[in-house]
Protein backbone atom coordinates (compact mmCIF):
# COMPACT_ATOMS: atom_id res chain seq x y z
CA UNK A 1 0.00 0.00 0.00
CA UNK A 2 2.74 2.57 1.10
CA UNK A 3 4.59 1.50 -1.97
CA UNK A 4 1.20 2.38 -4.16
CA UNK A 5 1.31 5.62 -3.05
CA UNK A 6 4.69 6.89 -3.34
CA UNK A 7 4.03 5.76 -6.73
CA UNK A 8 1.19 8.35 -6.94
CA UNK A 9 2.80 11.21 -5.17
CA UNK A 10 5.57 10.73 -7.77
CA UNK A 11 3.74 10.55 -10.63
CA UNK A 12 1.92 13.68 -9.13
CA UNK A 13 4.86 15.60 -8.09
CA UNK A 14 6.31 15.06 -11.91
CA UNK A 15 3.02 15.99 -13.51
CA UNK A 16 3.33 19.60 -11.38
CA UNK A 17 7.14 19.91 -12.48
CA UNK A 18 6.35 19.64 -16.04
CA UNK A 19 3.49 21.79 -15.40
CA UNK A 20 5.40 24.42 -14.06
CA UNK A 21 8.49 23.87 -16.30
CA UNK A 22 5.62 24.57 -19.14
CA UNK A 23 4.28 27.70 -17.40
CA UNK A 24 8.01 29.05 -17.37
CA UNK A 25 8.91 28.73 -20.75
CA UNK A 26 5.35 29.54 -22.29
CA UNK A 27 5.58 33.08 -20.66
CA UNK A 28 9.24 33.21 -21.82
CA UNK A 29 8.49 32.62 -25.24
CA UNK A 30 5.52 35.05 -24.91
CA UNK A 31 7.99 37.84 -23.67
CA UNK A 32 9.78 37.16 -26.11
CA UNK A 33 7.24 37.38 -29.23
CA UNK A 34 5.63 40.64 -27.25
CA UNK A 35 9.14 41.90 -27.23
CA UNK A 36 9.78 41.52 -31.33
CA UNK A 37 6.28 42.68 -32.06
CA UNK A 38 7.54 45.59 -29.90
CA UNK A 39 10.56 45.86 -32.06
CA UNK A 40 8.49 46.09 -35.24
CA UNK A 41 6.14 48.58 -33.50
CA UNK A 42 8.93 50.44 -32.57
CA UNK A 43 9.95 50.51 -36.20
CA UNK A 44 7.07 51.42 -37.98
CA UNK A 45 6.65 54.44 -35.76
CA UNK A 46 10.67 55.32 -36.37
CA UNK A 47 9.19 56.16 -39.61
CA UNK A 48 6.91 59.04 -38.40
CA UNK A 49 9.68 60.22 -35.58
CA UNK A 50 12.73 59.81 -38.13
CA UNK A 51 10.13 62.26 -40.38
CA UNK A 52 10.12 64.93 -37.83
CA UNK A 53 13.52 65.05 -37.24
CA UNK A 54 14.54 65.91 -41.11
CA UNK A 55 11.19 67.60 -42.10
CA UNK A 56 11.63 71.09 -41.11
CA UNK A 57 14.98 71.39 -42.60
CA UNK A 58 14.21 70.53 -45.71
CA UNK A 59 13.23 73.61 -48.06
CA UNK A 60 12.23 74.42 -51.69
CA UNK A 61 14.53 75.94 -54.09
CA UNK A 62 14.04 77.66 -56.77
CA UNK A 63 15.95 79.07 -59.59
CA UNK A 64 15.06 82.25 -61.70
CA UNK A 65 16.48 83.96 -65.02
CA UNK A 66 15.31 87.31 -64.56
CA UNK A 67 11.93 86.95 -63.52
CA UNK A 68 11.09 83.62 -64.91
CA UNK A 69 11.51 80.09 -63.03
CA UNK A 70 13.68 77.76 -64.59
CA UNK A 71 13.79 75.11 -62.06
CA UNK A 72 13.11 73.88 -58.95
CA UNK A 73 14.26 71.53 -56.78
CA UNK A 74 14.98 70.86 -53.08
CA UNK A 75 17.44 70.81 -50.37
CA UNK A 76 18.07 71.02 -46.66
CA UNK A 77 19.67 72.80 -43.87
CA UNK A 78 23.16 70.82 -43.09
CA UNK A 79 24.42 73.68 -40.40
CA UNK A 80 24.77 76.89 -38.86
CA UNK A 81 27.43 79.33 -37.86
CA UNK A 82 25.46 81.91 -36.02
CA UNK A 83 24.68 83.86 -38.51
CA UNK A 84 23.94 82.00 -41.66
CA UNK A 85 22.27 78.65 -42.47
CA UNK A 86 24.22 76.44 -44.92
CA UNK A 87 22.18 74.34 -47.50
CA UNK A 88 22.95 71.89 -50.01
CA UNK A 89 21.41 70.76 -52.96
CA UNK A 90 22.42 69.88 -56.50
CA UNK A 91 24.20 71.79 -58.61
CA UNK A 92 22.05 71.13 -61.79
CA UNK A 93 19.34 72.90 -59.58
CA UNK A 94 20.60 75.95 -59.52
CA UNK A 95 23.06 75.81 -62.59
CA UNK A 96 22.53 79.76 -64.99
CA UNK A 97 20.73 81.07 -62.18
CA UNK A 98 20.50 84.41 -61.93
CA UNK A 99 18.72 84.31 -58.57
CA UNK A 100 18.00 81.48 -55.99
CA UNK A 101 15.05 81.31 -53.98
CA UNK A 102 14.56 78.99 -50.63
CA UNK A 103 11.20 78.56 -49.54
CA UNK A 104 10.97 77.00 -45.57
CA UNK A 105 8.25 74.57 -44.08
CA UNK A 106 6.88 77.76 -42.53
CA UNK A 107 6.22 79.23 -46.15
CA UNK A 108 8.61 81.96 -45.19
CA UNK A 109 10.78 82.58 -48.71
CA UNK A 110 14.17 84.11 -49.00
CA UNK A 111 16.59 85.02 -51.47
CA UNK A 112 19.28 82.37 -51.14
CA UNK A 113 23.21 83.24 -51.97
CA UNK A 114 24.96 80.61 -54.23
CA UNK A 115 28.66 80.19 -52.40
CA UNK A 116 29.81 77.94 -54.38
CA UNK A 117 29.07 74.40 -56.94
CA UNK A 118 30.32 72.15 -58.97
CA UNK A 119 28.97 70.38 -62.01
CA UNK A 120 30.97 67.18 -61.59
CA UNK A 121 30.00 66.65 -58.28
CA UNK A 122 26.80 67.64 -58.99
CA UNK A 123 26.42 70.04 -55.56
CA UNK A 124 25.74 73.44 -55.07
CA UNK A 125 25.91 75.31 -51.68
CA UNK A 126 23.93 78.12 -51.02
CA UNK A 127 23.64 80.58 -47.47
CA UNK A 128 20.34 81.92 -46.34
CA UNK A 129 19.80 84.62 -43.03
CA UNK A 130 19.92 82.12 -39.92
CA UNK A 131 16.71 83.83 -39.26
CA UNK A 132 14.81 81.82 -41.47
CA UNK A 133 16.43 78.61 -40.30
CA UNK A 134 13.40 76.03 -38.79
CA UNK A 135 15.73 73.00 -38.50
CA UNK A 136 19.10 71.89 -39.20
CA UNK A 137 19.29 68.07 -40.33
CA UNK A 138 21.42 65.55 -38.68
CA UNK A 139 24.12 64.09 -41.15
CA UNK A 140 24.74 60.19 -41.29
CA UNK A 141 26.67 57.99 -43.15
CA UNK A 142 25.73 55.44 -45.87
CA UNK A 143 28.85 53.06 -45.43
CA UNK A 144 26.98 52.12 -42.06
CA UNK A 145 23.43 51.59 -43.61
CA UNK A 146 23.00 48.38 -45.11
CA UNK A 147 21.58 46.61 -48.17
CA UNK A 148 17.46 46.16 -46.99
CA UNK A 149 17.32 48.53 -44.57
CA UNK A 150 14.23 51.23 -44.40
CA UNK A 151 15.26 54.49 -46.28
CA UNK A 152 13.35 57.76 -46.94
CA UNK A 153 13.07 60.98 -49.20
CA UNK A 154 11.63 64.60 -47.99
CA UNK A 155 11.14 66.82 -50.95
CA UNK A 156 8.95 68.79 -53.51
CA UNK A 157 8.52 66.89 -56.62
CA UNK A 158 6.66 68.74 -59.48
CA UNK A 159 6.04 71.75 -57.77
CA UNK A 160 5.47 74.07 -54.71
CA UNK A 161 2.14 72.41 -54.78
CA UNK A 162 3.49 68.93 -53.53
CA UNK A 163 6.15 70.55 -51.26
CA UNK A 164 6.90 68.53 -47.98
CA UNK A 165 5.97 64.98 -49.69
CA UNK A 166 7.64 62.08 -47.77
CA UNK A 167 8.81 58.85 -49.88
CA UNK A 168 9.50 55.46 -48.39
CA UNK A 169 11.36 52.84 -49.33
CA UNK A 170 14.52 50.92 -49.11
CA UNK A 171 18.38 51.05 -49.60
CA UNK A 172 18.65 49.21 -53.28
CA UNK A 173 22.13 49.20 -53.92
CA UNK A 174 25.53 50.64 -53.21
CA UNK A 175 28.40 51.97 -55.47
CA UNK A 176 26.32 51.79 -58.56
CA UNK A 177 28.40 53.41 -61.04
CA UNK A 178 25.77 55.50 -63.57
CA UNK A 179 26.89 57.59 -66.70
CA UNK A 180 25.68 60.83 -67.11
CA UNK A 181 25.69 63.72 -69.46
CA UNK A 182 27.06 66.79 -67.89
CA UNK A 183 28.35 68.74 -71.00
CA UNK A 184 24.90 69.60 -72.18
CA UNK A 185 24.74 67.65 -75.32
CA UNK A 186 23.12 64.45 -74.62
CA UNK A 187 26.81 62.32 -74.69
CA UNK A 188 27.59 60.43 -71.21
CA UNK A 189 30.54 62.03 -70.25
CA UNK A 190 30.86 61.33 -66.51
CA UNK A 191 30.27 58.56 -64.10
CA UNK A 192 28.85 58.93 -60.52
CA UNK A 193 29.00 57.04 -57.85
CA UNK A 194 25.91 56.62 -56.14
CA UNK A 195 23.27 54.61 -53.64
CA UNK A 196 20.37 53.40 -55.32
CA UNK A 197 16.65 52.96 -53.78
CA UNK A 198 13.51 52.35 -54.96
CA UNK A 199 12.13 55.30 -53.01
CA UNK A 200 10.22 57.57 -54.98
CA UNK A 201 12.39 60.41 -56.88
CA UNK A 202 10.48 62.34 -58.69
CA UNK A 203 11.64 65.76 -60.43
CA UNK A 204 12.08 68.18 -57.99
CA UNK A 205 13.13 66.24 -55.45
CA UNK A 206 16.61 66.54 -56.64
CA UNK A 207 19.00 67.89 -54.18
CA UNK A 208 16.66 66.66 -50.93
CA UNK A 209 17.91 64.35 -48.50
CA UNK A 210 18.28 60.57 -48.77
CA UNK A 211 17.45 59.69 -45.13
CA UNK A 212 17.86 56.10 -42.66
CA UNK A 213 15.48 55.16 -40.32
CA UNK A 214 17.46 57.12 -37.63
CA UNK A 215 16.45 60.13 -39.58
CA UNK A 216 19.85 60.82 -40.65
CA UNK A 217 20.83 61.67 -44.01
CA UNK A 218 22.63 58.94 -45.93
CA UNK A 219 22.56 60.99 -49.58
CA UNK A 220 21.50 64.08 -51.36
CA UNK A 221 18.92 62.63 -54.16
CA UNK A 222 20.55 63.24 -57.68
CA UNK A 223 18.90 61.23 -60.26
CA UNK A 224 16.42 58.29 -61.56
CA UNK A 225 16.36 56.14 -64.58
CA UNK A 226 13.60 58.06 -66.32
CA UNK A 227 12.24 54.81 -69.17
CA UNK A 228 8.71 53.73 -69.41
CA UNK A 229 9.69 49.96 -68.74
CA UNK A 230 12.12 50.89 -65.89
CA UNK A 231 10.42 51.88 -62.11
CA UNK A 232 12.11 52.56 -58.30
CA UNK A 233 15.37 53.15 -59.31
CA UNK A 234 16.52 56.29 -57.88
CA UNK A 235 20.04 57.83 -57.16
CA UNK A 236 21.84 59.28 -54.57
CA UNK A 237 25.15 60.85 -53.81
CA UNK A 238 26.88 59.13 -50.60
CA UNK A 239 26.22 62.15 -48.11
CA UNK A 240 29.93 61.55 -46.82
CA UNK A 241 31.67 61.95 -50.34
CA UNK A 242 29.28 65.23 -50.50
CA UNK A 243 30.65 66.93 -47.17
CA UNK A 244 34.43 65.95 -48.36
CA UNK A 245 34.03 69.27 -50.35
CA UNK A 246 31.59 71.55 -48.98
CA UNK A 247 34.38 73.65 -47.03
CA UNK A 248 35.82 74.91 -50.13
CA UNK A 249 32.25 75.38 -51.45
CA UNK A 250 31.40 77.50 -49.09
CA UNK A 251 34.61 79.62 -49.79
CA UNK A 252 33.63 79.84 -53.33
CA UNK A 253 36.26 78.04 -53.88
CA UNK A 254 36.89 75.65 -57.34
CA UNK A 255 37.53 71.94 -56.64
CA UNK A 256 40.88 71.65 -58.38
CA UNK A 257 41.55 68.58 -61.26
CA UNK A 258 44.11 67.44 -62.73
CA UNK A 259 44.55 68.06 -67.07
CA UNK A 260 45.92 65.54 -68.89
CA UNK A 261 45.63 67.13 -72.13
CA UNK A 262 43.71 65.04 -74.48
CA UNK A 263 40.76 64.67 -76.91
CA UNK A 264 38.96 61.14 -76.82
CA UNK A 265 36.43 59.12 -78.36
CA UNK A 266 34.91 56.04 -76.76
CA UNK A 267 36.28 53.15 -78.60
CA UNK A 268 32.52 51.85 -79.05
CA UNK A 269 31.75 55.14 -80.47
CA UNK A 270 31.34 54.31 -84.09
CA UNK A 271 30.46 57.34 -85.18
CA UNK A 272 32.99 59.59 -83.55
CA UNK A 273 35.76 57.02 -85.21
CA UNK A 274 33.91 57.74 -88.24
CA UNK A 275 34.04 61.22 -87.68
CA UNK A 276 37.64 61.39 -86.66
CA UNK A 277 38.68 58.86 -88.89
CA UNK A 278 40.28 56.90 -86.63
CA UNK A 279 40.60 53.08 -86.52
CA UNK A 280 40.75 50.63 -83.74
CA UNK A 281 41.52 47.10 -84.15
CA UNK A 282 38.61 44.56 -83.36
CA UNK A 283 40.04 42.70 -80.36
CA UNK A 284 40.07 46.47 -78.47
CA UNK A 285 36.87 46.62 -76.94
CA UNK A 286 37.11 48.79 -73.75
CA UNK A 287 39.01 52.04 -73.50
CA UNK A 288 39.06 55.91 -74.90
CA UNK A 289 41.18 56.33 -78.48
CA UNK A 290 43.13 59.80 -78.18
CA UNK A 291 41.97 61.99 -81.31
CA UNK A 292 44.64 64.56 -80.46
CA UNK A 293 47.07 65.71 -77.75
CA UNK A 294 47.22 69.60 -77.02
CA UNK A 295 50.59 70.82 -76.55
CA UNK A 296 52.64 71.35 -73.16
CA UNK A 297 50.21 69.16 -71.43
CA UNK A 298 50.80 66.01 -69.28
CA UNK A 299 49.83 63.79 -71.75
CA UNK A 300 52.10 65.18 -74.90
CA UNK A 301 55.06 65.23 -72.23
CA UNK A 302 54.16 61.62 -71.66
CA UNK A 303 54.50 60.59 -75.00
CA UNK A 304 50.55 60.25 -75.60
CA UNK A 305 49.69 60.12 -79.68
CA UNK A 306 46.58 60.62 -81.51
CA UNK A 307 45.40 56.80 -82.02
CA UNK A 308 46.24 55.85 -78.69
CA UNK A 309 43.95 54.05 -77.08
CA UNK A 310 44.25 54.36 -73.49
CA UNK A 311 43.26 50.76 -71.48
CA UNK A 312 44.15 51.79 -67.74
CA UNK A 313 45.09 54.42 -65.02
CA UNK A 314 47.18 52.65 -62.88
CA UNK A 315 44.85 49.20 -62.11
CA UNK A 316 41.98 50.84 -63.04
CA UNK A 317 40.21 49.06 -66.12
CA UNK A 318 39.02 51.78 -68.30
CA UNK A 319 35.32 51.43 -69.99
CA UNK A 320 35.17 54.57 -72.03
CA UNK A 321 36.19 57.84 -71.91
CA UNK A 322 33.42 58.60 -68.67
CA UNK A 323 35.31 55.84 -66.64
CA UNK A 324 38.80 57.50 -67.76
CA UNK A 325 37.95 60.68 -66.60
CA UNK A 326 36.29 59.21 -63.31
CA UNK A 327 39.16 57.90 -62.22
CA UNK A 328 41.84 60.97 -63.65
CA UNK A 329 39.54 63.19 -61.01
CA UNK A 330 40.08 60.85 -58.37
CA UNK A 331 44.08 62.23 -58.61
CA UNK A 332 45.57 65.46 -57.15
CA UNK A 333 47.61 68.16 -58.96
CA UNK A 334 51.02 67.26 -59.22
CA UNK A 335 50.00 62.99 -58.57
CA UNK A 336 51.93 60.81 -61.15
CA UNK A 337 50.04 58.33 -62.87
CA UNK A 338 50.79 55.43 -64.59
CA UNK A 339 49.02 55.19 -67.98
CA UNK A 340 48.45 51.54 -69.77
CA UNK A 341 47.74 52.47 -73.59
CA UNK A 342 47.56 50.19 -77.02
CA UNK A 343 49.62 51.71 -79.82
CA UNK A 344 50.01 49.38 -83.24
CA UNK A 345 49.89 46.35 -82.27
CA UNK A 346 51.14 47.12 -78.88
CA UNK A 347 50.13 47.42 -75.26
CA UNK A 348 52.74 49.92 -73.75
CA UNK A 349 52.54 52.19 -70.31
CA UNK A 350 54.10 55.63 -69.94
CA UNK A 351 54.58 57.68 -66.29
CA UNK A 352 52.73 61.30 -66.48
CA UNK A 353 53.20 63.58 -63.46
CA UNK A 354 49.72 65.73 -62.92
CA UNK A 355 51.04 69.00 -63.44
CA UNK A 356 48.30 71.18 -64.55
CA UNK A 357 45.34 72.02 -62.87
CA UNK A 358 41.38 72.35 -65.53
CA UNK A 359 38.23 73.52 -64.52
CA UNK A 360 36.71 70.70 -66.70
CA UNK A 361 37.17 69.05 -69.55
CA UNK A 362 40.24 65.76 -69.85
Amino acid sequence: MRKRISFVMIILATFCLGGLLTFVVLKEENLRVKETVNNIIIDEKGITESVKKIYDAVVLIESYKGRQITSSGTGFVYKTDGKKGYIITNEHVISGASKVMVTFYDNSEVEATVLGSDVFTDIAVLAVDIKHVLKVATIGDSSKTALGETVFTVGTPVDREYMGTVTKGILSGKNRMVTVSIGGVGAEDWVMNVLQTDAAINPGNSGGPLVNIEGEVIGINSLKFVRQEIEGMGFAIPIEYAMTHVDKLEKGAKLPRPLLGVQLVDVTDSLGLYHYNLRVDEEITSGAIIESVLADTPAARGGLKRGDVILKIEDNDLKNKAYLRYILYKYNINDTIEITYYRGKEIKTTKIKLDKEIDDGT
